[in-house]
């Protein structure tokens, strides 16, 4: 089997299926279809579906030209069929694997998608998990779902691996096709060859490791390294607030250090779908060596408070202009929840507007990249422009975003108070309406 896939591997014969269509599998799709891998993209969702075969890009890390071509050529398509699967040699499966509502992973997208994968599988299969899960989710759910509904049996009839996705949304240097891949697998033929088909496509290097865990403990400890260090930061920037300190020129000065130190920054929390998220889930796989993951529960603590003490922050800002909170008209600049992307998945600046609303303030928000988004099944619409005449009616300018193509010079000329989160405004030079986290 090792031959014959590392053969169709070199040919260009393999053909290819990705499982979820969204910031990681769209991008990926791409990848292998540009390598010349003929590509099928699969999604719960009919409209994702109807975009990619139209051509029409939904993800700001693919390239619109790229997608469009593909699928003219017909190198990409997309579908909503699991039996795709039957036609497919290597499938990558890229579905979400958020929280429950007790902070507890919930793996469900990745078992229903494995359950059906398992019902089309066929011998000669390469099977790679990339979304991000705790250690052991390959071996003990992924590996039993597959061996029983097919009939086969992993190393022998099909290979199973892990992969752990590397996307930074908005990364203007860092993209799927050079970012370095890890690959661990289930034998070192599987192993090999995953990561030979990984080589296949990607310019970045391809990392072989041991097993499965050792790749899905990685990704862990990548982001569980950078929720540490802002959790970090974002307790000394509430400590350097009371020693009337500015953590930002702290941190700056810090840089300098050639060598033993990265800067991390404050801010309202954290974003994305890694960094909140992935510390659960290995706080919760420890409990079953009953093992308390203190000082990273910890950092998941102080940066879950963050909000609600920008709130603090802000209405103490309010207070020195006379003002309270309850009735206050605040306007929040950026949902996303980094810059200068369309992406709010885990956004604290909608915790921020959350908690504001419950404090009795009067919240609109204002996104460049977002006119609109969801939270627990409501739709929140954003105003649609700022100008001059806008923001002098609002008693205070929050930032939770430090978008780059807003106007900050404009905005502090007309803004009655303004708390920057983000440092967003570091650079305008009069400061007299500006407080910093």
């Amino acid at each position: 089997m090792k031959e014959q896939l590392t053969k169709k591997i070199d040919d260009r014969t393999i053909k290819v299926g990705v499982v979820g269509l969204g910031y990681v599998g769209l991008p990926l799709a791409v990848e292998k279809a540009k390598a010349g891998f003929e590509t099928i993209g699969f999604d719960v969702q009919p409209a994702k579906v109807d975009m990619v075969n139209a051509g029409h890009n939904y993800i700001g890390d693919v390239v619109d030209e790229d997608l469009k071509k593909l699928v003219e050529e017909g190198m990409l398509k997309a579908t909503t069929d699991f039996s795709f699967v039957k036609d497919v040699d290597f499938i990558a499966i890229c579905v979400p694997t958020p929280l429950d509502e007790h902070q507890q992973p919930d793996i469900s997208y990745v078992k229903n998608s494995t359950i059906e994968i398992s019902k089309y599988m066929t011998k000669g299969t390469m099977v790679v998990l990339e979304s991000t899960t705790y250690p052991g989710t390959t071996e003990e759910l992924i590996k039993p779902i597959l061996e029983e509904g097919s009939g086969l049996k992993c190393g022998e009839d099909f290979y199973l691996g892990f992969s752990p996705e590397r996307v930074d949304p908005g990364n203007k240097q860092f993209k799927t096709k050079n970012t370095p891949k890890v690959v661990g697998a289930i034998g070192k033929d599987a192993t090999e060859v995953i990561a030979a088909m990984y080589r296949a496509v990607l310019e970045g290097d391809v990392y072989e490791v041991s097993s499965p865990a050792v790749a899905e403990m990685e990704k862990i400890l990548e982001n569980t390294y950078r929720n540490i260090n802002i959790g970090l930061v974002n307790e000394l920037a509430i400590l350097c607030d009371k020693m009337n300190i500015s953590l930002w020129e702290v941190v700056d000065a810090a840089s300098t250090k050639p060598y033993g130190f990265q800067p991390f920054y404050p801010g309202p929390g954290l974003g994305g779908h890694c960094i909140p998220l992935d510390p659960y889930y290995l706080s919760w796989k420890a409990r079953e060596f009953g093992f308390h993951t203190s000082m990273i529960e910890a950092s998941m603590m102080i940066n879950d408070k963050m909000p609600e003490y920008c709130v603090e922050r802000a209405s103490k800002v309010l207070n020195r202009n006379k003002k309270a909170l309850n009735g206050s008209k605040v306007l929040v600049l950026g949902v996303a929840y980094k810059q200068d992307i369309d992406d709010y998945r885990e956004s604290p600046a909608i915790d921020v507007i959350n908690v504001l609303k419950e404090n009795g303030a009067d919240v609109d928000f204002y996104d460049p990249f977002i006119p609109e988004y969801k939270d627990n099944g409501e739709i929140f619409k954003g105003i649609e422009k700022i100008d001059e005449n806008i923001i002098v009616s609002y008693d205070l300018i929050m930032i939770t975003a430090s978008h780059s193509v807003l106007d900050y010079d404009m905005i502090q000329k007309n803004a009655k108070a303004i708390f920057d989160t983000k440092n967003a405004m570091k650079n305008v030079e009069n400061r007299e309406n500006i407080e910093v986290l």
